[in-house]
């Protein structure tokens, strides 16, 4: 089943509320963070390394994050080159590794955890709250310990020079993306925001150019229908677009710095297969996307529109092919290979999101020290050749509660409606049991296994399925044909 994003929109006071909490237990997720970790990072919060730290208060900054996110790993200020065509990007990362000392108990913590994990109604977050949300993040009109990315592009977009080092910031707002797309639809965005959508064009421009793709796959909203609850698809907006693109770029300027060098980490993945591709087009098919044969996949989905719900189910079908992506070191000079991410279509690493995702604040230590021109510090280059399998481990523990999440919420909202009928597509039927495969119900917005028949299923069709399992006790969801 491909990943699917979910959040919860009002509906954390129903039954999946406690559904919820019984799914962290079951799954044995971290739970409160032991004293030892809990006084160190009072004492960190108290008082962090500053030492390296240029002052960078001067640059307004800004942050865009949902509404009410308050782990804020980045903020930014965008602005046009003086004398010349092009822009610079001012990028600041939370400076995580000056609040955490390397060995210490919060470091090891953090291993054990490697990724916050995201549930509909709440997290369980890699550090303690005292930073996460509090003296390490990036919370407006406060001054913060950051690295400081500034990445000079070129009129067209293209990355020319790169550099971070460690600086003192504030940021000046805390928006949101529905916020940001409203005052740059309206034209009332002031020029560093404004510049928001002109450096995210062009960067999406380049990304076509250099033959990547970015997936805008639309989140699954539980929602208030009267008194009960649904599920429905919400399209991104552009501007999450645009902003990702600025991490994007980031990762990318990162990754060539630790390429230069020759140690670092990077976020790899293959080129799909041709059978996930030819699967993917069967799914096409079904869905009724048009995907001649002679158009790239990545042309394709650039063609889709996430507000039409054919559209909407091929993008998360998309997401199949995202399978395989890993993390890779290397400390010898040679890149590995492979050593590029197919779907960036140029070398790339983890580093914008150190609040919540272990490897970054490596990634930025790392890439200090290039800028710099020093030796990484021992405590980084002794982490590096576990990090990838520590990686790997903590994003399974990710995609587990991602699609357990998933399953137990629509079990949930379809109890109490065994024996109902509705309209799906099929969009994929296994090769050795053609009378299995998966279907697409039209609404709600679910994907589900459908079983029982004694005839092949028709890819590619509309079916009118009966739902046969459903309920918190089951977790999951089971079709039949009607």
């Amino acid at each position: 089943m491909p990943r699917r994003h979910l959040r919860m929109t009002g509906a954390a006071d129903c039954s999946l509320g406690a559904a919820l909490r019984a799914l962290r237990t079951e799954l044995d997720l971290p739970g409160a963070f032991p004293p030892e970790v809990l006084a160190e990072a009072e004492e960190a919060a108290r008082a962090p390394d500053l030492s390296a730290h240029e002052d960078a208060t001067d640059l307004p900054f800004l942050t865009i994050d949902p509404p009410t996110s308050t782990d804020l790993d980045q903020a930014m200020h965008l602005e046009r080159r003086r004398g010349g065509p092009g822009f610079r990007v001012h990028y600041a990362i939370a400076d995580v590794a000056a609040f955490l000392r390397p060995g210490g108990a919060l470091d090891a913590e953090a291993h054990r955890r490697v990724t916050t994990l995201y549930f509909p109604d709440g997290r369980i977050p890699l550090h303690p709250p005292v930073l996460s949300e509090g003296a390490a993040s990036l919370l407006p009109g406060e001054t913060r310990p950051a690295a400081l990315w500034r990445i000079d592009l070129d009129g067209d977009g293209r990355a020319v020079h790169a550099d971070v080092t460690r600086a003192l910031v504030r940021s000046r707002a805390k928006l949101d993306y529905a916020g940001v797309q409203r005052q740059l639809d309206s034209g009332t965005a002031e020029e560093p925001l404004a510049l928001l959508r002109d450096i995210g064009r062009l960067r999406e421009e380049q990304e076509v150019a250099r033959g990547g793709i970015s997936l805008n796959v639309p989140e699954q909203e539980i929602v208030q229908r009267g008194g009960s609850y649904g599920l429905a698809y919400r399209a991104t907006l552009p501007a999450e677009g645009w902003n990702a693109q600025i991490s994007l770029l980031t990762g990318m300027a990162a990754a060539r710095l630790m390429a230069d060098t020759g140690t670092g980490i990077l976020r790899t993945l293959p080129i799909a297969p041709d059978g996930a591709v030819a699967r993917l087009r069967r799914s096409a098919h079904a869905l009724r996307v048009d995907w001649p044969h002679h158009v790239p996949y990545a042309e394709v989905v650039r063609s889709l529109d996430p507000t039409k719900s054919n559209h909407a189910a091929f993008l998360q079908e998309c997401t199949t092919l995202l399978r395989g992506a890993g993390y890779t070191a290397f400390d010898d000079g040679e890149l590995p290979d492979p050593a590029v991410h197919a779907a960036v279509a140029d070398l790339y690493t983890h580093c914008t999101a150190p609040l919540r995702r272990l490897v970054d604040r490596y990634a930025s230590e790392l890439c200090l020290a290039a800028t710099a021109g020093k030796e990484p510090p021992s405590w980084v280059r002794e982490a590096l050749p576990a990090l990838p399998k520590e990686m790997a481990e903590g994003t399974r523990r990710a995609n587990t509660v991602e699609r357990a999440c998933v399953d137990l919420v629509e079990a949930a909202l379809l109890e109490g409606r065994v024996g109902e009928l509705f309209d799906a597509y099929v969009v994929d039927v296994q090769e050795r049991d053609p009378a299995t495969g998966t279907v697409h119900l039209r609404d709600p917005a679910i994907v589900g296994r459908i079983e029982g028949g004694t005839a092949p299923l028709p890819l590619g069709e509309r079916l009118r399925v009966r739902l046969t399992r459903a309920g918190p006790a089951s977790k999951t969801v089971l079709f039949a044909p009607a």
